[in-house]
């Protein structure tokens, strides 16, 4: 039985935001765990490689570009997904990241941080990053009887982090929607839970954790003393959470959680 628990054979599996370095990675995992993938982003050519990585690897993936603040693309990654694999019963929210408008410096205060961009930033982390993938995707689960829905949260979602005050905000947001969600999908056997990655280096805060000849800042040198673990994660460090939670087998009981992969960051305040 053990060898099944992470068996994903016949999973049709739908990750937005698969063409940054997470979303891909987890993907990768996805694929290698037997589903059929559909990579979606608004990157094309960021998407076909990652289709070729997969199938390079004997898996299984397509890509359909998709806006996920737009419903109308993301009901269009739904029908086209529906016509050619089936409906889909694993959902990744990958999509988000944090914009320098609403970073807060000493040469932009959070006094003045722009509305307009505040909203922007929960568009891109709230709204398309859970909201609508869930209303569109999450509801032709329900309608089907089952599904798991991965919302990707962040560390800064429990506790602020300094400077991205309004990342924060919104991925606490996803915290919650990711509760209430699991509540009311419950009984139509759609698990909706969280995961929390620690600090990964990716594209979005590459320039925030070293600097130009390699060496880490003092933001990242903050960051490592904060992690018992003393180093960041890899990209592929989260596979098996994402596998687990996908998994119908290994988590069929488990819905409102948040996992963290975050090599300890959270469990300690000083």
């Amino acid at each position: 039985m053990s060898s099944q628990l992470f068996d994903l054979t016949g999973e049709i599996a739908i990750v937005i935001g698969a063409t940054g370095v997470l979303g891909g990675s987890m993907a990768n995992a996805l694929a290698s765990a037997g589903a059929t993938v559909v990579v979606a982003g608004r990157n094309t050519e960021r998407g076909a490689a990652r289709v070729k990585d997969i199938e390079s690897r004997r898996g299984r993936a397509v890509f359909i570009e998709c806006d996920a603040i737009e419903r109308s693309s993301v009901e269009f990654l739904l029908e086209s997904t529906v016509s050619t694999l089936g409906v889909p019963t694993v959902l990744v929210n990958a999509a988000g990241g944090n914009d320098p408008r609403v970073t807060v410096t000493p040469e932009n205060p959070f006094s003045r941080i722009d509305a307009g961009d505040w909203v922007a930033n929960f568009d891109l982390n709230l709204v398309g990053g859970a909201l609508i993938p869930c209303q569109v995707i999450g509801q032709a689960m329900v309608d089907a009887g089952r599904g798991s829905i991965i919302n990707v949260a962040s560390a800064s979602a429990h506790i602020p982090l300094s400077r991205v005050v309004a990342y924060s905000a919104a991925k606490a947001a996803v915290l919650n929607l990711t509760q209430f969600l699991a509540r009311e999908w419950a009984p139509a056997g759609v698990r909706v839970n969280s995961l929390t990655p620690g600090f990964f280096p990716a594209e979005q805060n590459l320039r925030l954790l070293f600097n130009p000849d390699g060496s880490t800042t003092p933001r990242a040198a903050a960051i490592l003393n904060h992690t018992p673990m003393g180093r960041f994660g890899e990209a592929e460090e989260l596979s098996g959470a994402v596998v687990f939670l996908a998994s119908p087998q290994a988590s069929s009981f488990v819905t409102g959680s948040d996992l963290r992969v975050d090599g300890g960051f959270l469990c300690q305040t000083i």
